[in-house]
């Protein structure tokens, strides 16, 4: 029987779904940022006490610990990591610094990209005099044409120390084709300060973390890594340690950008960025296959943010492969995922030249949270509005643990907005929902069309926090029709952890005309492929292994990145055969290229007469754990279930309250229809059910949202209904 605990640490709250038999059990708490394993801990706690177990008596029984952190994300933000010292070749020391000449534009918002006058760089990681050159030189077929110069190695190394180096990044031109001389100067480094001695300090070499080619963003991407390396693998450590000292006596799992998860002594630092909404999105992939739905847009809003990813039938993935982190540009295979700054605890503000509302991307976080929460918060934020618009039961709010102060919120959107803009703090309140759906709503649809996709085809996957609350603003606006509530929607991400599948991804940079336009003839050197795909099995094999897994157990998929020509859009194309035998096989390989690009950009989109050409091979080695499964037949149920109280909310397009229904979530049972506009109250969340909606509840919180044929007739009857007769709000 299946016992696991997934954690998902968000700017907000901690998330924990406890899987313990056939018990599935989800818990929050705040997150303590000072100390994540405080909020680790607690959530846990909540989830052994509703099965009426000690920790340790849970801890000591489970087969795996999943963690997804923030620990790098914070850490960029404060900007309190080690100093880090940086060896490259000899003459390309100011690669970092001039950045491509994109330093300045590199992970500011659109807004800030059009006004790049006014930007500025970030304050680097590594400044120039923490960098050091070292003679050398390998060209771009991994050829010595300079030999590594020792003595000069030694001597830099030294340098670097002298001036405050904490960790060093090795990262040399050409290290992804022969690693030989990054390799050398790490022998070096731990000739020089061994590990017995008081000085060893870490050593990050860049083919380790990246084997793509592109050496500013190599290095960057290095220089990340080993920026967070010390307070991610300390404080993972001692949360490890503290899990054992409970009883957990196996490695503790950590969850990957990268889709996948493993040990944290097979985890770089980098791979945790983002590693939380990415679960979610995994979650999803398995939703849509046992709900038997073709195209998802993933909506994870939580207490800080948006995050947006998308899955599709035909399994394909979508990496970003040089994400911005912060504010450098790197090139780790990262799941796509656009995360904006729009959650619950988005601050609204008064545009004061457009005199209209903005919202976000800053946060009032968890401390000291929304104006409502009463610990300190003065400006106004999406949950406060939420709150004067009657979706929220100030005393049941997150189960209870928090009373909301309404008060509060009509002091600062008062104070802050409406006052301002000569309007009601109803009216103000209005504007913020609505500013923050059409946010969320222009971010899912450019998201969507760059990549050749209309959102009306797409079902909106509604989990976090607050996806439920505001998923029908925002599926209006894009003109959704279907809205799925997943299972234990409010820790969704944390789900995801407990369904990931332990991988590792190995990449290589090629140049392959898989059809040459200029010969007018297809690729036939199949060895040389095949001898690439051979290695970077052979490299995820290994990785798994050392895990402690079982050979029989690891997989393989084999994806390859392929265009047009000289096209600028890449399409990773999940390849249907592992080895080339002949021709045949390359036909395979350009017909699923053409039929998944057809997919994406339309009919009559494929240009083969511009050639076809493989950029990346990638394989991914993984071990498919158990996942848990929801796909259960619903019957449509008549009977109406009793609300438990009416309540007065206020909506966009109606211009006074209606008093609204309000339904307990655990007194509905599976199949039944609640028109909008409805309220259903859950321990972690709340479902907003707006006019013209109408919502079917399935298994585990489970729910189809779609949308009424006669919603113009039904918001006039809403109209006629409480307002006709000269009914006011209570």
């Amino acid at each position: 029987m299946m016992k696991r605990i997934s954690v998902d640490i968000g700017g907000t709250f901690t998330d924990c779904f406890l899987a313990w038999e056939d018990q599935y059990l989800e818990t929050k708490a705040l997150t303590t940022h000072h100390n994540l394993s405080l909020g680790f801990m607690d959530a846990l706690k909540q989830g052994c006490d509703k099965l009426g177990l000690g920790v340790r008596t849970v801890l000591s029984q489970v087969s795996s610990v999943r963690y997804a952190t923030t620990l790098g994300t914070n850490t960029l933000i404060e900007r309190n990591g080690p100093s880090v010292g940086l060896l490259t070749t000899a003459g390309y020391e100011s690669s970092v610094p001039l950045s491509r000449g994109r330093g300045y534009g590199e992970g500011l918002t659109p807004t800030e990209q059009a006004n790049l006058p006014s930007a500025k760089r970030p304050e680097p990681i590594v400044p120039m005099r923490m960098i050091a050159g070292v003679r050398e030189r390998i060209d771009y077929k991994g050829e010595v044409l300079l030999p590594l110069d020792e003595e000069d190695v030694r001597k830099q190394v030294r340098l670097l120390i002298n001036r405050g180096a904490q960790v060093l990044v090795v990262s040399l031109m050409n290290s992804v084709a022969n690693p030989i001389h990054e390799k050398r100067i790490e022998e070096i480094i731990i000739e020089e300060y061994p590990s017995n001695m008081l000085g060893a300090i870490p050593v990050i070499l860049s083919h380790l973390v990246v084997n793509r080619k592109g050496e500013y963003v190599r290095t960057t991407a290095t220089i990340l890594d080993a920026y967070l390396h010390g307070q991610m693998f300390h404080a993972l450590s001692t949360l490890e340690l503290a899990l054992k000292e409970n009883g957990y006596t196996k490695p503790m799992q950590v969850v990957h950008n990268s889709g996948g998860m493993a040990q944290l002594n097979s985890t770089h630092s980098l791979q945790t960025i983002n590693s939380g909404p990415i679960a979610g999105i995994d979650a999803a992939e398995v939703i849509a296959e046992q709900f038997k739905l073709n195209k998802l847009i993933c909506m994870d809003i939580g207490g800080t943010s948006c995050d947006i990813g998308l899955v599709v039938k035909d399994g394909t993935r979508f990496y970003d492969f040089n994400p911005v982190i912060d504010r450098w540009l790197v090139n780790i295979p990262m799941v796509n995922l656009k995360i904006i700054g729009a959650g619950g605890g988005s601050i609204a503000r008064l545009d004061k030249i457009f005199n209209t509302i903005e919202v976000g991307p800053n946060s009032a976080g968890s401390d000291p949270g929304p104006a409502c929460y009463d610990r300190g918060g003065l400006e106004p934020t999406v949950t406060d509005a939420d709150l004067l618009l009657g979706y929220l039961d100030p005393d049941h709010y997150a189960g209870g643990t928090i009373k909301l102060n309404k008060k509060r919120s009509e002091l600062v959107v008062s104070d802050n907005i409406s006052e301002e803009m000569d309007i009601s703090i109803i009216d103000a309140a209005k504007q913020i929902k609505e500013k923050v759906d059409s946010n969320m709503a222009d971010a899912i649809s450019t998201e969507l069309r760059v990549k050749g996709y209309d959102p009306k085809s797409f079902t909106l996957l509604a989990y976090g926090g607050n996806g439920t609350l505001h998923c029908c603003g925002i599926a209006d606006q894009l003109d959704i029709n279907q809205i799925l509530v997943p299972p234990f929607s409010p820790i969704f991400s944390a789900l995801g952890a407990g369904m990931m599948s332990q991988l590792h991804i190995h990449e290589k940079n090629v140049y392959i005309n898989i059809y040459d336009v200029n010969k007018r003839s297809l690729f036939q050197d199949y060895e040389s492929i095949n001898a690439i795909v051979e290695e970077l099995e052979s490299k995820g094999r290994e990785d798994l292994l050392r895990q402690g897994v079982e050979e029989r157990d690891i997989q393989f998929r084999l994806e390859l990145d392929m265009r047009y020509g000289n096209q600028v859009i890449e399409s990773s194309v999940i390849c249907p055969i592992s080895r080339l035998k002949n021709i045949d096989d390359v036909f395979q390989i350009i017909s699923t290229f053409r039929e998944n690009f057809r997919a994406r950009f339309g009919e009559g989109s494929e240009m083969p007469e511009a050639g076809i050409r493989v950029s990346v091979i990638r394989v991914i080695s993984y071990v498919q754990h158990e996942p848990i499964y929801f796909n259960k037949e619903i019957t449509e149920k008549r009977e109406q279930p009793v609300p438990v109280r009416e309540q007065f909310c206020y909506f966009i397009d109606v211009e006074k309250p209606i008093l609204t229904p309000v339904y307990d979530i655990n007194r509905i049972s599976e199949g039944t229809i609640i028109q909008g506009p409805a309220l259903i109250d859950s321990s972690n969340t709340t479902y907003l059910i707006e006019p013209g909606w109408v919502l079917k509840m399935g298994i585990q919180g489970s729910a189809l949202i779609t949308r009424s044929n006669r919603k113009g007739q039904d918001k006039l009857l809403y109209r006629e209904k409480y307002f006709s007769k000269g009914v006011t709000q209570g």
